[in-house]
């Protein structure tokens, strides 16, 4: 039944045609069948090497609407920084009572922010929060002593993006409650932070291909000629 629900949406989006932006998302939204809120996902095919160190892509970016969920944000931080983050609403701050609790087990956030002078702290669970994308990183603005704005920033839904090693890019940009208009604002953030992320070295089309739908739902293929133009 599950197979019939999907083709019957998939029916709807044109397989030969290419959507702008705001149609669709639109469709996406539209084309999204589980009863929870789902998540609205972008793909993108970027024309890099992601295999080398300078065609890296990666980046941060606040979206204007949020993610729609509740993020929960921990701080590696000391002294007046310890204060500034709880004050900023982050979940859990610590430092060496934090990393205890990691290394027992506990992960029960989304994000972790350090100040710098705690990084020697935090390499203590790198090999726990690396691959698990939860590593304070300076490249992403979690490593800083803007602790206040960083925190906020994050709680309200702070976008991390990274190419994989093929050269695709995916990440999710909203709920599907926030409506298409507002989806829509939080994609063109996110494409304008991509777009300007291109590496100098990479050759040819950058953008190759872009898709977004819902977590449960088809793929809707956008018109990269006219994304490109609209970040121009």
């Amino acid at each position: 039944m599950a197979g019939k629900k999907f083709n019957k949406l998939k029916e709807k989006i044109d397989s030969k045609k290419k959507y702008s932006a705001a149609d669709g998302i639109r469709l996406a939204v539209e084309c999204a069948p589980a009863k929870f809120d789902e998540s609205i996902d972008v793909s993108i095919r970027l024309g890099v090497d992601a295999k080398q160190s300078d065609q890296q892509v990666r980046g941060a970016v606040a979206l204007p609407h949020g993610l729609g969920k509740s993020v929960r944000v921990i701080v590696f931080a000391k002294g007046p920084k310890e204060a500034e983050a709880k004050d900023a609403g982050a979940d859990f701050v610590g430092a060496d009572d934090l990393v205890q609790k990691i290394q027992g087990g506990w992960l029960d956030f989304d994000k972790a922010i350090a100040t710098p002078d705690m990084m020697a702290v935090v390499s203590k669970v790198a090999k726990i929060l690396g691959p698990r994308g939860l590593m304070p990183n300076p490249k992403v603005g979690t490593v800083t002593m803007d602790v206040k704005r960083t925190v906020e920033a994050e709680k309200k839904g702070k976008l991390d993006f990274r190419v994989d090693k093929e050269g695709n890019l995916a990440a999710s940009f909203g709920k599907k409650s926030l409506g298409a208009d507002k989806l829509k604002d939080n994609f063109n953030t996110l494409m304008a932070a991509v777009l300007k992320a291109k590496p100098a070295t990479s050759k040819g089309n950058y953008l190759r291909g872009v898709t977004v739908s819902s977590t449960m739902g088809p793929g809707v293929p956008l018109d990269v000629a006219l994304l490109q133009g609209a970040a121009e």
